[in-house]
């Protein structure tokens, strides 16, 4: 899905984006959206975008996701230099991922 549109949460570097250029990318901070807690950020990225990737392990747990129509795809870390390495996985899980999945990549 060519029209997918992405955001990356407040704890990714923004430098992230240049690996995903291929799609309509964002991050919550040019959203407006940074400092906003988890709950209303979810029901705010939902209306608009498609897939959400964050490095917060913590989010499957702490917000009901059901009923949502993003993807989340959680990533093992927030390093730029750890992510470069699997730029591949993560490109992968996006073109794979289906509306209301939540995918957790590995290093």
């Amino acid at each position: 899905m060519l029209n997918m549109r992405i955001i990356l949460d407040e704890n990714l570097p923004k430098a992230l984006k240049r690996y995903l250029s291929t799609y309509e990318v964002t991050t919550v901070q040019e959203q407006g959206w940074a400092g906003i807690k988890n709950g209303e950020l979810i029901a705010r990225i939902d209306e608009v975008n498609d897939v959400f990737i964050t490095s917060d392990k913590n989010l499957k747990y702490q917000q009901n996701l059901t009923g949502r129509k993003i993807a989340i795809i959680e990533l093992p870390t927030n390093r730029l230099k750890l992510l470069e390495t699997i730029t591949d996985k993560v490109l992968r899980e996006i073109e794979s991922v289906s509306l209301g999945m939540y995918v957790q990549v590995s290093l």
